[in-house]
């Protein structure tokens, strides 16, 4: 305690180095901070459930023949199908307590009058037991509301849904929810803390799975089939039971299924894929976190990491160097307590509780540094993740962030506090504080820290360099449609029940409506978006092509889609009011489609055939003749090659859901306000979704490019920042500590010209030194960062020259002032200085 107020008091007399000093690392802590709480929110957050360390996962890897389907929770390995999870589930096994299982669905929501559209989960009767999750307002599902299919319309809403779209109302419970046309009865609302147990995927109800087929579009076809996995599973570990121990006893339920009753079931299978279908066996994983696929994530998020890892050690290096020179001034008082008995233990203590001081107080000032950060990131994500991810500063992050400040605290005042209490009572005193501080050791140290703040600069200033060029090559790309003044919005009628003959008029209606609208010029729809990461794939019959498994991309589009979009027609003609239902299959190909296929430069009239799975190609009728071909276009993402794309005619298509474009000679914010209410007449209980204009889904689409480029920049420009304020209070010291040699100098006849060529001199070594040191490790980045670059590799040129070109001048204008200074001393008054 008695260090702790002398530490306050001796920060407290140099109240403006002591601010320039928390603020420095503030901003190096903050940013690290703030990258943390997204790094674990995405990455290490752990289910809030009791006992989550006996939560298990399951998976099932090897072939699926039949057709699956995943979500968020994961990919195609980790489903199973309806009928095995109940055979698992009634197994009578004993190492699992129980086997819940749950798939994610986006559904339209209708609640007195307002319509949504939102995220849910239709979840196993046992999902809410195995993960002992407790209601905030009535009960949750149990398995008595899953018993049989159709018959439990019951619903449990999310908290977050509850307060924030129905005013945390009370009454709610026994009220109904339309979801998909269906009506369903509220029976709870689920605690505060629990969201689902996919990260990324926050819902807003929970329906019971055996209502799926009755609510979720699609569904009922895979409910009794084993050849359809599309379920997330997972369990609790019966008290004692290990996974090593769970693995063998549930597979050994599960392989007789697999082998006796699932075998038999597949149709035309090789016998390489029958021998690798019945050797699959499940494989059981940690499920503390829950079933998250987060992958993509991981690897930028650990490139910013590593990134503000740098910042804060150039803040770092300049408090170790602040520190340093302070020691200078009080290396008497050092002396003259160790010659009054101190030990060398109390006084290293002693400075050492400044400098951890020192950090504590940076650790507090990071805090708001890294709420700034979080929303400077927020709004470089969509819409549609900062509604699924809550981007603040978590409590994990506070406790990194003091971990974090109590690490810094101790390296940059370890050196400062061995070097200044060396106990050389007599130099210290003879020399009255200053020489020993200014010692050849010292002087290194400095000038050490001070070249690798450069060499880190240099690095970070390189990787942002990378990072920004690549979002230029991104900008330039040629999307092949025309983005400017389009909007675009999509609309879900079969989840409101719609059968087929409605959704066609409905579709047609709200054509004939948009035309209608004040400065729309052009209307037009499609079953696939433009440019939003969407993807749809079939295998397919060419005329006269006689390679292997020919696949394409394809999409349904409604009539003078690619006039409307801006994709120039090269022959044949686009699909018209004519190509119906029940008229002959008409299809436009891309350029790539011609040239994957030998259609030479004009495929009309040439025919192809769309196939499922199960189709052989000798067999395959061709039922579609191509009518036109149009010029290369964008199909799912900006950075993607354009891939072979055949299009229909929608209307020849199964439809359920549709985007819509409207193209516009005037403000398409106008447009944006006008939609939902056009809509609204048409039918009230549709909401409107991914309503924006186009070139605001193209920034989405490069949502990671955008937010690389940025903030890597942003850092990069903080750290070279940083980095010149310690080169310039490096030289600053240098040059008052060389005050008595540069009078002797000058008196002797230097002149101004060559003392400043004295300190930049040094300036350039060390600049030099650095730079090429820095250059190592931005080549070093530049490889693990490659694979996030857009048309360049991890080592260009350009970059290379610009960011050696931009630190050399920061670090000329920092090394400058003091060589002015330096260059404008008096001879006489240096001579007496000291």
């Amino acid at each position: 305690m008695r260090n702790l107020k002398l530490a306050i008091r001796t920060l407290s007399r140099a109240p403006f180095v002591t601010a320039i000093a928390a603020i420095s690392l503030g901003l190096g802590i903050g940013a690290n901070a703030a990258i943390y709480s997204i790094f674990h929110l995405m990455l290490r957050q752990e289910l809030r459930v009791d006992e989550h360390d006996r939560l298990v996962n399951f998976a099932a890897p090897g072939p699926k023949p039949g057709g699956a389907s995943f979500g968020p929770a994961g990919s195609c390995e980790l489903v199973f199908s309806y009928p095995m999870f109940r055979d698992l589930q009634n197994s009578g096994q004993r190492v699992f307590l129980a086997i819940a299982a749950h798939r994610s669905t986006s559904a339209n929501i209708a609640y007195e009058g307002r319509a949504v559209a939102e995220r849910g989960i239709f979840v196993s009767g046992s999902y809410f037991p195995t993960l002992r999750v407790q209601p905030a307002l009535g009960r949750l599902l149990t398995p008595s509301d899953d018993e049989r299919a159709g018959a439990h319309p019951v619903v449990v809403l999310s908290h977050r849904f509850w307060e924030r779209t129905l005013g945390s109302d009370p009454a709610v419970l026994n009220r109904t929810l339309m979801v998909n046309g269906k009506a369903l009865t509220i029976v709870g609302v689920a605690a505060p803390n629990f969201e689902g147990t996919t990260i990324g995927d926050r819902p807003s109800f929970f329906i019971p799975l055996a209502m799926a087929g009755a609510v979720g579009v699609g569904l009922e076809r895979r409910w009794e089939d084993r050849r359809a996995y599309w379920l997330y599973l997972f369990g609790r570990l019966a008290p004692g039971v290990t996974i090593e121990q769970a693995r063998p006893a549930i597979n050994a339920v599960y392989k007789p299924i697999l082998n006796d009753v699932e075998a038999p079931l597949q149709r035309d299978m090789r016998d390489s894929v029958m021998k690798r279908f019945r050797a699959r066996e499940i494989v059981l994983s940690d499920g503390r976190r829950g079933q998250t696929d987060a992958d993509e994530a991981r690897g930028p998020l650990s490139m910013l990491f590593a990134i503000t890892g740098l910042v804060l050690l150039i803040a770092c290096a300049n408090i170790a160097n602040l520190l340093l020179a302070r020691a200078t001034n009080r290396e008497l008082e050092m002396a003259i307590r160790l010659s009054l008995g101190a030990t060398r233990r109390q006084l290293m203590a002693q400075l050492l509780t400044e400098s951890v001081l020192l950090a504590v107080v940076g650790g507090v000032v990071s805090l708001l540094f890294a709420i700034w950060t979080l929303k400077g990131v927020a709004a470089l994500l969509p819409a549609e993740l900062l509604a699924r991810l809550d981007f603040t500063v978590s409590w994990p992050a506070v406790v990194f962030t003091g971990a974090l400040s109590l690490a810094t605290g101790i390296a940059f005042g370890l050196f400062p506090a061995v070097h200044s209490t060396r106990p050389d009572l007599v130099s210290a005193m003879r020399n009255n504080s200053g020489k020993l501080a200014g010692g050849k050791a010292a002087r290194r140290f400095r000038t050490s820290l001070a070249t690798a703040q450069i060499a880190l600069a240099m690095a970070l200033l390189m990787a942002a360099g990378l990072f920004l060029k690549s979002l230029w090559n991104v900008s330039r790309v040629n999307l092949g449609v025309r983005v400017d003044r389009m909007v675009t919005f999509r609309l879900t009628p079969e989840n409101n029940g719609y059968d087929s003959v409605r959704v066609r008029n409905l579709f047609a209606q709200v054509e004939q409506e948009l035309r209608a609208m004040p400065g729309a010029a052009g209307v037009t729809s499609a079953m696939v978006p433009l440019i939003a990461g969407s993807d749809w794939q079939t295998g397919i019959t060419v005329e006269g092509y006689k390679g292997e498994r020919p696949l394409s991309k394809y999409n349904g589009v409604g009539v003078n889609y690619f006039r409307t979009i801006g994709v120039d027609l090269l022959a044949g003609r686009e699909f018209t009011d004519a190509d119906d239902r029940g008229r002959p299959r008409v299809a436009i190909v891309n350029e790539t489609f011609a040239r994957r296929f030998n259609l030479g430069a004009n495929p009309v009239g040439k025919r192809m055939a769309a196939r499922t799975g199960g189709d052989r190609p000798d067999t395959v009728t061709l039922d579609m003749e191509i009518v036109g071909l149009v010029r290369d276009s964008k199909y799912s993402n900006v950075r993607d090659s354009v891939p072979a794309v055949f299009a229909t005619p929608h209307r020849q298509e199964r439809m359920g859901k549709m985007n819509f474009y409207v193209r516009t000679d005037g403000d398409p914010a106008s447009i944006v306000r006008a939609i939902p209410a056009v809509i609204r007449r048409i039918d009230p209980m549709l909401p409107v979704e991914r309503l924006r204009t186009m070139p605001e889904e193209i920034r989405e689409n490069v949502f990671l490019d955008r937010m690389l480029s940025t903030t890597s920049t942003a850092f990069a420009l903080l750290a070279t920042l940083l980095a010149s304020v310690g080169l310039y209070g490096v030289l600053a010291y240098s040059v008052a500590q060389r005050t008595r040699e540069i009078g002797v100098r000058m008196a002797l006849g230097a002149e101004a010209r060559q003392v400043r060529l004295l300190v930049l001199r040094r300036v350039a070594l060390m600049v030099l030194v650095g730079g090429v040191i820095g250059l190592g490790g931005a080549m070093a980045l530049g490889r693990v960062a490659r694979s996030m670059l857009f048309e360049m590799s991890g080592a260009d040129p350009f970059v290379m020259i610009a960011a050696s070109g931009l630190l050399a001048l920061v670090a000329l204008a920092a090394g400058y002032v003091p060589a002015l200074r330096a260059s404008r001393v008096d001879p006489m008054q240096a001579l007496r200085y000291e």
